[in-house]
């Protein structure tokens, strides 16, 4: 039987057969029917327990009747702004806006809005004035509770009240949505849905709730960046499901309350979700256009695994998936690669066998599988644990079963790579095999940074793990005839980096003899330790003060990255200046740039 699309259009739900649907799912990104997008896991999910789901893509969110296209679902609207925050989509970490989408048909920009969760729940709100409103996604996942807005450098109250919804799911929410469209299914309704792990409501009244923790209220996190610093701890503490207590942030007409996260997914769950009937491509409505950009990276590639015990102070992972690894099995990869393989435009390659951190494959200790992560350490930071189990051998026989695969060439590795834990390893049999066959030429690593002070407020272990790292790489790379190199990450503008310390990194660039053509400029998206520094001066794990590089710093230090640019000459050079480093400017080897004016000779 022909794999179908869900219904974008009234035609496709005829030919299935229904005059009305039960969701309808209204999506900041082009239609793509691929394990890799949210909506369409979530879709597949519930049209696999019986419901009939649907999906607007994209719709014009100036006009109410877009938003009619499939009518008025029988039990609710589910909301998202897409695979990626509509604001980080629109806009660079210098607030420039992008000139393209891959997210949309023919990688052109403007079809969604900015804050496209609200600007799309209020839409449907002006067009159906009483169906439920259930918000999820990255978007409102992180701005679930009082955030920092970066774009308009203030804080925000929760994305639920703003958006007017009824409910928001945070996480990756097939446990809560499925609880959800039962109890709707079964006639309760949305004000009754309270009790949904996973989920965030309004209420008016703490009666019925029981163990809690109450936040500062959202006019006391105004007053004080002191407070939301401490308010931002302990939601950090209790992003676990294992531990977490549901949270309470008061709001002068009432209460948000965020319920404890979904318990984890099961090996068996999660490989019942990735091998779903996905036709595994764009919906035909935009052949026309060229298809969808996101699709090409990921289309021959398998998710093996979510959750990340990494504990990067920039990354919105532990508010997201959660600290704790769930992971998939190897018969259920090797029966999604196989039926890729068959797939006719299949080459023999496998672009990604990944997840947050590759070669995470099970929770990092024995205590985590039982308790969840400790809330107060961190399982490699400042060093690793001692509880800390490092094993790869799991994870080594699916790449090995995966190459066996008849009409398969080559299995590459483009998730990141945790290298601290790699090196960690006693086996020396994966790092070898993942130079052997698992890189295309080059890998890619993220050491982010080398001065201990902006390490230290990564969560990034020091310069002489990377260093040691980089020997192992090249030596097995000799070992095998191989000629393989590194690409490292750098990170510019961090909380906690100061000129010298920019200058410091830019020092170890020149040092390496290669200019990174890409840098990250720090972005303070919602959800992150870092951000949180960013916001208010303050590390919330110590209350410390950080050095926080603003507006014209920050761009001096992102130009020193790549101080050999000829755009970036007049800010490396103030930089320099600023920072008493003039031996920098001159002819010598060891400069960075030239006087003014004069030329190499």
């Amino acid at each position: 039987m022909e794999k179908q699309f869900l219904p974008v259009t009234r035609e496709e739900m005829h030919r299935r057969g229904w005059e009305r649907l039960d969701f309808i799912i209204v999506s900041g990104d082009a239609y793509v029917d691929h394990p890799s997008f949210g909506v369409a896991i979530i879709g597949r999910y519930l049209e696999a327990r019986g419901f009939k789901v649907g999906i607007i893509p994209q719709p014009d969110w100036r006009d109410p009747d877009a938003f009619k296209r499939l009518g008025r679902p029988k039990l609710a609207f589910l909301v998202t702004a897409g695979n990626v925050d509509s604001m980080v989509n629109h806009y660079t970490a210098a607030r420039r806006r992008r000139k393209s989408d891959a997210y949309s048909p023919g990688g052109k920009a403007g079809r969604r809005p900015d804050r496209a969760t609200i600007v799309y729940a209020r839409k449907i709100r002006e067009a159906y004035k009483k169906v439920p409103i259930i918000l999820g996604g990255i978007e409102a996942s992180l701005r679930r509770l009082a955030h920092y807005d970066y774009w308009e450098d203030r804080l925000r109250r929760s994305i639920l009240l703003d958006a007017g919804a009824d409910l928001l799911v945070y996480g990756m929410g097939e446990r809560a949505i499925l609880e959800i469209a039962e109890g709707l299914e079964s006639g309760l309704s949305i004000k009754d849905l309270t009790y949904v792990r996973g989920t965030v409501y309004q209420s008016h009244s703490l009666d019925r709730l029981g163990e809690k923790i109450i936040l500062p209220s959202y006019d006391e996190l105004l007053a004080s960046r002191e407070l939301f610093a401490r308010s931002f701890m302990i939601q950090y503490r209790n992003a676990d499901p294992a531990n977490g207590l549901p949270l309470v942030e008061p709001y002068r007409d009432g209460y948000v309350i965020q319920n404890p996260p979904a318990e984890p997914l099961t090996p068996f769950e999660l490989d019942s979700i990735y091998l779903l009937p996905y036709t595994r491509t764009f919906h035909p409505i935009y052949e026309k256009e060229g298809g969808v950009p996101a699709l090409t990276e990921v289309k021959f590639s398998l998710v093996s695994s979510r959750g990340c015990f990494g504990g990067c102070s920039f990354c919105a992972l532990a508010f997201h998936q959660g600290r704790t690894v769930q992971a998939r099995s190897i018969p259920g990869l090797l029966e999604e690669a196989a039926a890729m393989v068959r797939e006719p435009d299949f080459k023999g390659y496998i672009h990604d066998v990944g997840g947050p951190t590759a070669n995470f494959r099970k929770p990092a200790c024995r205590r985590q599988k039982k308790r969840g992560p400790c809330p107060d350490r961190l399982c490699l930071f400042p060093r690793p644990c001692p509880s800390l189990e490092v094993d790869h051998s799991e994870y080594l026989e699916l790449l090995r079963e995966l190459r066996k695969l008849p009409g398969v060439k080559k299995v590459f590795i483009r998730s990141g790579i945790r290298y601290d834990y790699l090196l960690y390893d006693p086996k020396k049999e994966f790092f070898e095999e993942l130079c052997r066959y698992h890189v295309s030429g080059q890998l890619k690593v993220a050491p982010e940074h080398v001065d201990p002070v902006v390490l230290e407020k990564m969560g990034k272990p020091g310069p002489e793990v990377f260093e040691r790292f980089k020997r192992e790489y090249r030596r097995i790379n000799e070992k095998y005839g191989l000629r393989q190199y590194l690409v490292p990450y750098f990170i510019s503008g961090h909380p906690g980096s100061n000129l010298q310390a920019a200058i410091r990194l830019a020092e170890y660039i020149r040092d390496m003899g290669v200019i990174p053509l890409q840098v990250q400029d720090f972005y303070p998206t919602p959800g992150t330790l870092s951000t949180c520094m960013y916001y208010t001066g303050l590390d919330p794990r110590t209350m410390e003060k950080v050095h926080v590089p603003r507006s014209r710093e920050k761009a001096m230090q992102r130009a020193l990255l790549q101080y050999n640019h000829p755009r970036s000459y007049r800010l490396v050079y103030r930089a320099l200046k600023e920072a008493g480093r003039e031996d920098l400017i001159g002819f010598r080897r060891e400069c960075l740039i030239r006087p003014p004016g004069r030329k190499r000779g």
